[in-house]
């Protein structure tokens, strides 16, 4: 989630400020690509190219050699080499809804009169920004971690079984072939609540 908005806030500050040039046209496009995008076929395609061209381990959370070890240095560093591809997979969705909303609530609030009449009194565009409308204008946009939660905590499940991640969606989908009842009920509780 933290990646999501450290993302999104300043990409939307961008496209808001620089309305309709090329920068915003193509941020817009790229936004719109990953919302379009399916979770799962970007994992596939960025798993093939980390590994290709990063030579990263894809899949799972840790190596082979880490998975029953206890916690070490080497462990967390190699949980860290994991990490990439599912956090990019993750919150492309996200970050391409906030960029639009926080550009949205940043166009609005460069219109209203206390913006103009700071304007006027010769405050320094950058300070008036960072002061005054992005500020107000950032409020929408934390108050959507509460959508995005559940969809965090969940693993997104045909991701989570892609990446091999041992998250709650691959256990709801397994209580769910195996007909278990009771486990994906109380799992989908947790979630949804």
């Amino acid at each position: 989630a933290i990646f999501v908005y450290v993302v999104a806030i300043p990409i939307g500050i961008y496209s808001a400020t620089r309305q309709y040039s090329v920068g915003d046209y193509t941020l817009t496009v790229v936004g719109f690509i990953g919302l379009a995008t399916p979770n799962f076929l970007l994992a596939l395609i960025l798993m093939i190219m980390f590994y290709k061209y990063f030579g990263l381990s894809i899949g799972g959370l840790f190596s082979a050699q880490y998975l029953g070890a206890p916690w070490s240095t080497a462990k967390f560093v190699d949980m860290l080499g994991h990490l990439p591809v599912p956090i990019i997979v993750i919150s492309t969705a996200g970050t391409a809804g906030l960029i639009r909303v926080m550009r949205g609530c940043l166009l609005d609030e460069l219109q209203k009169q206390y913006v103009i009449t700071a304007r006027a009194k010769g405050v320094r565009e950058r300070t008036l920004l960072f002061k005054y409308p992005v500020r107000v204008a950032v409020n929408p946009v934390i108050s959507t971690i509460g959508w995005m939660l559940p969809s965090i905590f969940s693993g997104e499940v045909i991701v989570a079984i892609v990446l091999g991640l041992p998250t709650t969606g691959p256990l709801i989908f397994t209580s769910l072939v195996r007909q278990d009842m009771y486990l994906a009920g109380s799992t989908i509780m947790i979630i949804c609540f």
